[in-house]
C-alpha cells in the first residue's frame, strides 16, 4: 500500500500545475477500484454518493463523522491514489471541531478534505464570515505540518445566496487563514469562474456535474480553475441506470438493460486487483 506521505507529495503536485485535473468522487471502495483502473491521478469522497448508498440524505443531520470516515477509509484502502474527503461542516460549529475532524482524517490515511462554512438551517443557511473563517483557520492549524491539504468551501450559491463579492471576501479570507485550495460549488457560468481564479491566490476547485452549464476541462483550465470535481454526479449517474434497468423489467418485462452492464469477469478483475479469491 502506498504511504501517506507519497500520496500527499503526488496530490500536492498535481495541484502546482499545468493546466486543470479531474478528481473524481467514488461512494465506496468499488466504484473507487473503477476510478482507479481508469486512470485518474486522485480520488476525492463524496458525502452525497456514500449517503444515497446508504439510504440516507445528504446532511450533516443525517450523516455522522464516524461514517464519513468509515466510508473515507475503506476508498483509501481501496486505491494507491491520493483521497480527499468531503468532510461536510467540520461535524460541529465550533473551530474546535473542525480541527478534530481534521486530525481524524489525517489518522484515516486521507491527505485532502474540505470544510464548508454553510449550517445547513434554511433560516441562516452561512456562518457569519469572521466566525466561517476562524473555523478555517482551525483546521489549518491542525493540518499544519501533516501531509494534508486543506480545501475551504464558501457554500453562498448552493444556499440561494448568489453573492459573488461576498463569496470572493470569503474565499480571500480562508486563504489568508491557511486553506491550501478554493473551492465555491455552484457558480453561475464561466465568467464567475474566471473572477474568482483571477481574484484569489490558491489553486482553485470547480464541480461540474450539477444542473446548469457544463464546461470542458480544456474551457475551466482557460479560465485558471486548477482541480475538477464532479461531486456525487456519477453516483446519482449509477442510480439513474439502476433506476432504468428496474422501469424496463417492471413495466415492460424485458432484460435489455444488461447490454450495458460490464461484465463479471471484468468487475471481478477490477474488485480483486490482483489478490488471490479465495472461498470457504
Amino acid at each position: 500500500m502506498t504511504d501517506q506521505a507519497t500520496r500527499f507529495a503526488a496530490f500536492r503536485a498535481l495541484h502546482e500545475g499545468p493546466g486543470a485535473f479531474v478528481i473524481p468522487n467514488p461512494w465506496d471502495a468499488g466504484s473507487a477500484r473503477i476510478l482507479t483502473a481508469l486512470g485518474f491521478a486522485a480520488l476525492a469522497t463524496t458525502s452525497a454518493g456514500y449517503a444515497f448508498s446508504a439510504g440516507k440524505r445528504d446532511s450533516a443531520a443525517c450523516l455522522t463523522r464516524d461514517e464519513i470516515l468509515g466510508n473515507a477509509r475503506a476508498i483509501v484502502e481501496a486505491t494507491h491514489l491520493p483521497v480527499s474527503a468531503d468532510l461536510e461542516d467540520g461535524f460541529g460549529a465550533a473551530p474546535e471541531a473542525c480541527a478534530e475532524t481534521i486530525t481524524r482524517a489525517i489518522a484515516a490515511g486521507l491527505v485532502g478534505g474540505s470544510i464548508e462554512d454553510a449550517i445547513g438551517d434554511a433560516a441562516h443557511p452561512i456562518h457569519d464570515a469572521g466566525h466561517a473563517t476562524e473555523r478555517i483557520a482551525a483546521a489549518a492549524e491542525a493540518a499544519r505540518g501533516q501531509p494534508f491539504l486543506l480545501t475551504a468551501r464558501a457554500e453562498n450559491y448552493l444556499w440561494g445566496r448568489p453573492d459573488l463579492a461576498d463569496t470572493i471576501a470569503r474565499l480571500q479570507a480562508f486563504s489568508e487563514a491557511g486553506a491550501d485550495v478554493l473551492y465555491a460549488p455552484g457558480l453561475p457560468d464561466l465568467d464567475a469562474i474566471r473572477t474568482v481564479c483571477a481574484e484569489v491566490d490558491r489553486p482553485v476547485n470547480v464541480v461540474m456535474g450539477l444542473k446548469g452549464a457544463s464546461y470542458s476541462t480544456a474551457e475551466l483550465a482557460e479560465a485558471g480553475v486548477r482541480r475538477i470535481s464532479v461531486g456525487g454526479s456519477m453516483a446519482r449517474a449509477a442510480l439513474g441506470a439502476l433506476k432504468r434497468a428496474a422501469e424496463e423489467v417492471q413495466t415492460r418485462g424485458t432484460f435489455t438493460y444488461a447490454q450495458d452492464a460490464m461484465e463479471d469477469a471484468e468487475a471481478a478483475a477490477l474488485m480483486t486487483q490482483g489478490q488471490p479469491v479465495r472461498r470457504t
